[in-house]
């Protein structure tokens, strides 16, 4: 039988995507999310742009682990997010990693679109590209061919379109995705969003209300003196 790739691996075990049900990995499990960070294709596919936004010095890390076409990724980046946004990253408490986890087989432009994030990450706006994509997705999702629509994004976002094409074309940015996705699935990840928070799953889109019960009780027992 043919192997199926990673991403029918993360669509199988996580076949009611952006639910909140899931299962947690363990903790030496879920710091392998860290490889999307430090290993040699996700590097040079982000040289020039980070993904993380908040200072390296933050006691709290935060890796969220998401698809670009899942709305309830998209329901926590435009109104979760500026929230955590405002009272834990700028303040310096958490730092906050972004993880590609696309799942192809039920989001057909999601590995598209995480390229695409991955190229202006290049050019060090990777979180504009996370921001229109998010706030544009009920007109990219259903297009069969997506890709004319990120260019245009990619006009938007004034990255020159020849070296953007060269982007979009190039091998790296798939394997790139592809070991985010590996690194989220060692990590117990089985829907998006997940966010890996030091040592622990949490399964879902949430509230505010939530992160904060979950950020200050961590917070609170690192800084303690």
């Amino acid at each position: 039988m043919r192997a199926r790739s990673v991403f029918a691996v993360a669509a199988l075990a996580a076949f009611a995507s952006c639910s909140e049900a899931g299962r947690p990995g363990d903790a030496t499990g879920a710091r392998q999310v860290a490889v999307a960070e430090s290993g040699d294709t996700a590097q040079s596919a982000d040289s020039g742009g980070s993904r993380s936004r908040g200072s390296a010095s933050a006691p709290v890390k935060v890796y969220e682990m998401s698809d670009f076409q899942c709305p309830f990724c998209r329901q926590h980046a435009l109104e979760t997010m500026p929230t955590l946004e405002r009272e834990y990253i700028a303040t310096g408490k958490v730092q906050w990693f972004f993880i590609n986890f696309p799942i192809p087989e039920l989001h057909r432009n999601a590995i598209p679109a995480a390229e695409l994030a991955l190229c202006a990450a290049r050019a060090g706006k990777f979180w504009d590209a996370h921001h229109l994509l998010f706030q544009h997705q009920k007109a990219w999702g259903p297009l069969q061919d997506a890709r004319p629509f990120f260019l245009s994004l990619a006009d938007s976002l004034r990255l020159p379109r020849v070296e953007t094409l060269a982007c979009l074309q190039d091998s790296a940015m798939t394997r790139a995705v592809r070991e985010e996705a590996e690194s989220a699935i060692r990590a117990g990840a089985t829907s998006t969003p997940t966010f890996y928070i030091e040592g622990g799953l949490l399964i879902g889109a949430q509230p505010p209300s939530v992160f904060r019960g979950i950020l200050d009780s961590i917070y609170t027992a690192k800084t303690r003196r």
